[in-house]
């Protein structure tokens, strides 16, 4: 500017926007009062909602006015707080050391700094340690309070157990064990003076395996059990609700037992085991004199229906089987070239632990039927045996005393009682009474069936007509000493009162009889089966004229059934066939009823 005026001293002019608008005196002079809520101007108040107490669309009374600005979470703690203190005492903070304390403004996360100002060292009670390094130091400057808000940071500092590889540590320990136990075997080798000695595997050795095939076994029937998960369900479960409206019965089939390398050979026995009631054996050979050759004893399982439990081959066809009752794993066979041979299932081995011979003697014909009994004076394992060459020979499983390089004990088995019932009459079936033990009853070829006791070598005590041609099976009723049921190739099937030479009941079957069998939970009922197919089932307590059950289980014209077995426990059947097949099935409400009362009348003989 000119003149030299400075810019300070000069009037200040009002300069007005051409846009603005132009008001007058007293417009410029009103006042306008503007009061402030808190009510928030922009919520809507048209808002309208349903009630369901009068069905229908009302506007709200109230409209939430509250508007959040700003919202900031803390996470800092005052250090004298007792949330502090916790916290310091859950670190192991204690007098005599160095501690930090935080101020107001201390954060806890780690990727931030307090500041020198905030932080500050606090002398203990016992001093300060003038020997502690650096290093230490500036561990114990970088640790910092949790909060309780920051719920990240402190599960982060949760002390969690570190992994390890236990199973290598198992094997680890496996092998040193066995390094071990191979140390003292050779210790003990070098001991020995010019002796010959068998080194016996440890139990760590020789378990390796076993646990490995135990283990298997239970996978395996863990598969086969959730494959197979509907018949499981119908083994426990169904029941068929058609009884109710009649007298009769129905089998539900449920599993079907086959091995492979077994098709051409019929199942000529069957057994359940007493002690593991899911198990049952079979034998497996040929009754056709023209097709002799190898056999195979079978164990299986209702656990696993898809392979046998135990399998052993043998040279000539197995024609009998019975597993003993208390010592379940000893099995005793029968076989078509007359001899006679135990298995023991605890064993390792394929072949069996006793066999008889031409030397040690054997029967000179087919054995039909073999029967453990009970152990004798000396506490050895006996069993009888039965065969077409008419006698009955009772078999001792005796320790003999051996010398070699050592003394040991081996199991022989012998025929220590020989019984010839008669040389013109050939075996077929033997039974023992339940309470008399040596008392027993013998089927023959001839048809007829001897009464007979172990304490007379030669002399038989009674002898029944009772068919016409073969007897197949002859067996003591469970519960009642004075009955016994026979059957036979005649189509029949025979009840008796061994007191009377004549028979109570006589059922035509209209078809050859294989087999016959007492119920284990009723004396009333029994099954047959046939050589047309069909498992038959009787209970005399409901109708002592016709079967309750009369079912198709194979076709006629292509197999018959053999042999039929109750399990002791479970409602179920087994049936064997002349192609290697053994099927299941479940008994119906109907076909496994026991009595109401105690006693019943079984044409005027009492029946439990």
């Amino acid at each position: 500017m000119g003149g030299g005026v400075e810019e300070w001293t000069q009037e200040r002019t009002l300069e007005k926007p051409a846009n603005q608008l132009d008001l007058s005196e007293e417009e410029l002079n009103e006042e306008i009062t503007r009061i402030l809520t808190s009510n928030n101007p922009h919520a809507p108040q048209n808002i309208v909602r349903y009630t369901y107490k009068e069905r229908t669309y009302k506007p709200m009374s109230t409209v939430d006015q509250l508007a959040v600005h700003c919202v900031l979470e803390g996470n800092l703690i005052h250090k004298d707080s007792d949330e502090a203190r916790s916290q310091r005492a859950q670190q192991g903070l204690i007098k005599g050391q160095y501690t930090m304390q935080t101020s107001l403004n201390l954060s806890i996360y780690k990727d931030e700094d307090p500041g020198e100002e905030a932080v500050e060292m606090v002398e203990g009670e016992g001093g300060v340690n003038e020997e502690m390094g650096d290093e230490e130091s500036n561990v114990r400057k970088e640790r910092k309070l949790k909060n309780q808000f920051n719920f990240w940071d402190r599960g982060s500092q949760t002390l969690n157990n570190p992994l390890r590889c236990t199973m290598y540590d198992v094997y680890t320990e496996e092998l040193q064990l066995q390094e071990k136990n191979k140390e003292k075997q050779r210790t003990q080798s070098s001991k020995e003076d010019k002796r010959e000695t068998k080194l016996v595997p440890t139990e760590t050795q020789s378990d390796d395996i076993s646990k490995l095939a135990r283990v298997s076994t239970n996978m395996e029937r863990m598969v086969v059990q959730n494959i197979f998960d509907d018949i499981a369900q119908d083994f426990q479960y169904f029941e068929d609700s058609a009884d109710e409206f009649s007298e009769g019965g129905t089998l539900l089939p449920l599993w079907k037992f086959h091995y492979s390398k077994a098709k051409r050979l019929s199942v000529t026995s069957l057994c359940w085991n007493q002690k593991y009631q899911d198990l049952f054996g079979v034998g497996l050979g040929s009754y056709d004199f023209t097709k002799q050759g190898s056999g195979m004893l079978l164990l299986y399982t209702v656990k696993n229906c898809t392979f046998p439990q135990y399998i052993f081959s043998t040279d000539s066809s197995v024609m009998c089987l019975d597993i003993h009752t208390k010592m379940s794993y000893l099995v005793a066979v029968g076989f078509y070239d007359g001899c006679v041979a135990v298995y023991n299932l605890k064993l390792k081995t394929m072949l069996p632990t006793h066999k008889s011979s031409v030397l040690s003697g054997k029967h000179t014909d087919p054995v039909w039927q073999v029967r453990w009994q009970k152990d004798d004076m000396d506490n050895h394992h006996n069993f009888f045996s039965v065969s077409s060459d008419g006698r009955v020979v009772s078999w001792t499983l005796i320790k003999v005393l051996k010398e070699y390089v050592y003394i040991r004990y081996t199991l022989s088995l012998k025929p220590i009682l020989t019984l010839f019932i008669c040389h013109a009459d050939s075996g077929r079936c033997i039974d023992f009474h339940k309470e008399f033990d040596n008392m027993f009853l013998l089927g023959t070829e001839e048809g007829k069936i001897h009464k007979s006791s172990k304490a007379y070598s030669n002399h038989l005590i009674q002898t029944y007509n009772a068919h016409n041609m073969a007897v197949e099976a002859v067996r003591w009723n469970h519960f009642h000493p004075r009955v016994f049921i026979s059957c036979s190739y005649d189509w029949t099937v025979k009840i008796w009162d061994h007191t009377v030479p004549t028979p109570m009941f006589t059922f035509d079957l209209n078809a050859a009889v294989g087999d016959v069998s007492w119920a284990p939970y009723s004396s009333t009922v029994f099954a047959a089966v046939t050589s047309d197919g069909k498992v038959h089932v009787f209970d005399l307590n409901t109708n002592k004229y016709k079967a309750l059950c009369q079912q198709l289980v194979v076709a006629k014209d292509t197999s018959q059934l053999t042999h039929i077995e109750f399990n002791p426990v479970h409602p179920i059947i087994i049936v064997g066939d002349d192609h290697g097949y053994i099927n299941c099935f479940k008994l119906s409400p109907n076909l496994r009823k026991k009595p109401k009362v105690s006693l019943l009348t079984l044409s005027g003989f009492p029946v439990k």
